[in-house]
Formats: C-alpha cells, structure tokens, sequence
C-alpha cells in the first residue's frame, strides 16, 4: 500500500499538470449593437466556437436587461430543442433561428417596441465547455416615421431648394438688365459725344 506522502505529491502533482492543460472554453459572438424600426421584427445573431465536439447536453440562454438596469428577464432557452417564455414582455415574440451544426444559436424578436432597449446576452454551454465568454448585444429601437412626417420633410426641403431657385433667377435677371442698361447708357453718351 502507498505511503500517504507518496499519495499527496502524487496529487500534488495531478493539480499542477492540471494547471498546465488549457482549458476548454467556448466563445460566443455577437454585434456590439443593432438598429430596428419599432413594430419590425429583428434577427439576433449569436455564434459560437468550442473545442469540444457539440453535445447533445448543449444549452443556450438568452436574457434581456432593460435600459433602467432592472433585474435580467429571460427571453429564450435551448436544451435538446427550443424554449420560449411562457410570460413576460418576450411571450409570444420570440422564434428559433438557430442551427447548431453550424454553431448559429441566433434568435428573431416579433413587434419590437421602445420598451425593447436594452441589452440582449447570449451564453452557451456544450459540457465540457461551459466556462467561456458570454455575447453581449445592445438593442436601440427607433420610431417609425409616418408618411406625414415624411411628406412635410420632402415639402420643406422641396420649398427651400425652389425658393434658392427663385432667388439665384431673379438675381441673375437684375443683373442683366442692369448689364443691358449700362450698355445703353455708354451708346448714348458715346453718340452724344
């Protein structure tokens, strides 16, 4: 039977060629920010990278902080095959768009509103690998523009490119006219003289 001292270097020695190993760890992908209309629906592409072969046990967690900093809210899960939020803001609004073979654990949100803004995170876990970064993304939600709006916008900028229109024609036609006279002014002093 060993001696306890010969077992202690022994694991001594496990610990520290342990240390030396490197470590599995998974990399996750995402934008740094994105962009969407308010009632549109937005794509949240999330990858990733594992040293380890993908496991069936692999898992993907979404979840959302809203801009006031309150408390994370869940927005999507994926064990074996997707789980979407049974309440809360994302109910009813968020669809799988990922495939997995192809390391895309990516998400769609539906009807996208101001409430929104926020940032979206995206871990993923395929044991051995379930130490890594996890993917951070910030949402911005814009107003739509209505056709108003949008109208007024084209009538002022259609007004100020005919009013700088008018102006450089009647500029141009004073000039001439005073061109035309000053002709007529050095006619007749030169048949006076």
């Amino acid at each position: 039977m060993p001696s306890p001292t010969w077992l202690g270097a022994v694991l001594v020695l496990g610990v520290q060629l342990r240390a030396l190993c490197p470590v599995a760890a998974i990399e996750v992908y995402t934008s740094k920010a994105v962009y969407a209309v308010n009632g549109t629906k937005l794509r949240l592409k999330c990858t990733f990278s594992s040293s380890s072969p993908i496991s069936p046990l692999l898992s993907v967690t979404w979840n959302f902080q809203p801009e006031d900093l309150s408390s994370h809210e869940p927005v999507f899960y994926y064990l074996k095959e997707p789980y979407t939020p049974s309440a809360g803001r994302f109910k009813g609004r968020v669809t799988w768009d990922g495939n997995i073979e192809r390391y895309d654990v990516s998400i769609i949100i539906w009807n996208l509103q101001p409430t929104d803004n926020g940032t979206f995170t995206c871990q993923v876990k395929n044991p051995r690998d379930i130490d890594g970064t996890i993917g951070e993304v910030r949402l911005r939600v814009v107003q739509k523009v209505n056709f108003s709006e949008i109208h007024f916008l084209a009538m002022a900028i259609g007004s100020a490119c005919g009013l700088m229109i008018i102006v450089v024609t009647v500029v141009i036609i004073c000039r001439h006219r005073r061109k035309k006279q000053q002709e007529k002014a050095i006619e007749v002093t030169d048949t006076e003289l």
